[in-house]
């Protein structure tokens, strides 16, 4: 009974030594930047910071033409594009650099509701709506997807 106590805890304490190890070599070193384009999993980043699929989505929404479905993955690319440089630049401070961000992000936003018909901006401003509560916690996410409630 003494030796499986032994070589319970003799287990444990191996177990316990690997896993940070395990850890640290999945972890990216700080010197990695990852890429912005490549869909996290499960992550919160998802596929919004792909343009590509976040226009794909969009037009779903709202029916876009090819034609505008094609501007709004031009400004989508086109805010990726500005939002790297502003992450990038190690000479301002993180506020100023989100607030870049945000002025990038509201820049880009105008910009695809100036290209929508009436009827799309409509549903585009609903959107928006949505996805500020969801920012804030008051919502569910923008997606219609509920959030994970289960407590254990």
């Amino acid at each position: 009974m003494f030796r499986n106590w032994i070589l319970a805890w003799t287990l444990a304490g191996l177990a316990s030594a690997a896993v940070p190890a395990v850890v640290a070599q999945d972890a990216p070193r700080s010197d990695q930047q990852p890429a912005a384009t490549a869909p996290s999993e499960g992550g919160h980043r998802g596929p919004r910071f792909d343009p590509d699929r976040r226009a794909e989505m969009v037009g779903k929404k709202l029916n876009l033409s090819a034609d505008q479905k094609t501007k709004v993955t031009d400004i989508f690319k086109s805010e990726q594009e500005q939002m790297q440089k502003i992450h990038a630049d190690a000479s301002a401070s993180q506020q100023d650099r989100r607030s870049k961000m945000m002025e990038t992000h509201k820049a880009s936003n105008d910009r695809v509701r100036a290209l929508l018909n009436p009827d799309q901006q409509k549903k585009w401003d609903e959107m928006q709506a949505r996805r500020e509560l969801w920012q804030k916690g008051q919502q569910q996410p923008p997606d219609g997807s509920a959030p994970n409630t289960d407590q254990k």
